[in-house]
C-alpha cells in the first residue's frame, strides 16, 4: 500500500453468509494464524541454536515460514471451495467525477462485502464526499498517478480481503453479478474474468466496430497465449489476493509506469494467462454509462490493446 494516499480508511464489517453448522474462518484469519505459528517455532529454534549461527538460522527459517505460510492458504482455500471457510470480499471501484452515477452503482451492491475501496484520481465534482455520505463506512483512496491502470495498482495494495473484485462506477457493469464471480473462484478458479460474449451474456453500450476489433485482437491473443478467451478487453474481473503479485503492477512512484491507462484490463488477462492461473469465463451484461461521457476511443484504444499485446509477449 505504499505510495498510495488513504483518505479516511474507515472498514467496513460484516461476512457474507453461511451456513449455522459451519466454523467461519477468513483465509486472512488462517494465514496469519500460520504464520504467528511459525514464526514462533523460528524464534525458539533460534534461541536454542544460538547466536552463531543466527543469519544463517533467519534466512532458513524465512524460506520455511514463506513455504508454510503459502501451504496455509492454499489448504485454506481448499477449505472454501469444499464450503468449510468464508472468504473476505473487496470491492474496488476507480473513479474520476463520477459523483451522480454512484447512487446506482451502490444501490446494486451485494450485501456482506467485507469491504468498498473508492480510488479517487482527483474528482471535481465531488465523488468522495458522496461516497462517504452514502456509504459511511466506505475506504476512499487517492491515487498516486493518472490513469485507471494506477486507480486499480492502488486499490489491489490497499484491499485487506481474500478475494478481490474490480468494477467501474459509471454503471455499466452490473454490482449483482459480483456473487458469480465469486462462485467461480469458490468453485476451484484463480481468475474469474467477466465476458460480454458467453452465452447468457450482453453488451448495451459496445459497437459494431469495437466488437470486431475487440474479437480480432481476442485471435490473436488465443493463438499467441494458447487462451480461449471470448471477450478480451472487458474489465470486470475477479481473483484471490493472492494472484495480485502475477500482475507486476506497481503503485508507488510518481512518474508513469507500463500499465497505468487503459490498456490495464488487457495486461491482466494476458498476465493472468502468462502466470498458468486457473481462468473462468463469467457470463456478464454490460449495461450503458449512466451519465457522463465515456473517455473510449475505438481506434487509439485498439493500438493500445495491440501494443500491449506485443509488448507483454516480447516481454515474456
Amino acid at each position: 500500500m505504499a505510495g498510495c494516499n488513504l483518505a479516511a480508511p474507515v472498514r467496513r464489517t460484516g461476512s457474507l453468509p453461511v451456513p449455522d453448522r459451519l466454523g467461519v474462518m477468513t483465509i486472512t484469519a488462517a494465514h496469519a494464524t500460520a504464520t504467528a505459528t511459525a514464526t514462533a517455532g523460528g524464534t525458539a529454534g533460534g534461541t536454542a541454536g544460538g547466536t552463531a549461527t543466527a543469519v544463517q538460522g533467519t534466512g532458513q527459517h524465512q524460506a520455511v515460514q514463506a513455504a508454510e505460510t503459502a501451504q496455509a492458504v492454499q489448504a485454506v482455500q481448499a477449505d472454501v471451495r469444499a464450503g468449510h471457510v468464508q472468504p473476505r470480499v473487496s470491492v474496488i471501484i476507480p473513479t474520476l467525477n463520477e459523483a451522480r452515477n454512484l447512487p446506482h452503482v451502490f444501490a446494486a451492491l451485494p450485501a456482506g462485502l467485507h469491504e468498498v475501496i473508492l480510488i479517487d484520481g482527483h474528482s471535481t465534482d465531488g465523488t468522495p464526499e458522496v461516497a462517504r455520505r452514502l456509504m459511511p463506512g466506505i475506504r476512499v483512496v487517492n491515487q498516486t498517478r493518472k490513469g485507471k491502470g494506477n486507480a486499480l495498482a492502488c486499490g489491489f495494495a490497499a484491499a485487506t480481503g481474500d478475494i478481490i473484485v474490480m468494477i467501474d462506477a459509471d454503471g455499466s457493469t452490473d454490482p449483482a453479478e459480483i456473487p458469480a464471480y465469486i462462485n467461480a473462484l469458490t468453485s476451484g478458479a484463480d481468475f474469474a474474468k467477466g465476458s460480454r460474449f458467453a452465452p447468457g451474456a450482453g453488451s448495451a453500450d459496445i459497437t459494431p466496430l469495437r466488437r470486431l476489433g475487440n474479437k480480432a485482437l481476442g485471435l490473436l491473443v488465443n493463438t499467441m497465449y494458447r487462451t480461449r478467451y471470448t471477450d478480451l478487453c472487458y474489465g470486470y474481473n475477479a481473483f484471490w489476493a493472492t494472484a495480485v503479485p502475477a500482475f507486476g503492477l506497481q503503485a508507488e512512484g510518481t512518474g508513469r509506469v507500463w500499465g497505468d491507462g487503459f490498456e490495464i484490463e488487457t495486461l491482466i488477462n494476458l498476465r493472468a494467462a502468462a502466470a498458468g492461473l486457473t481462468i473462468t469465463e463469467v457470463p456478464s451484461y454490460e449495461h450503458a454509462r449512466i451519465h457522463g461521457e465515456s473517455n473510449l476511443n475505438t481506434l487509439r484504444d485498439g493500438r493500445r490493446v495491440l501494443r500491449t499485446i506485443l509488448t507483454e509477449w516480447h516481454n515474456r
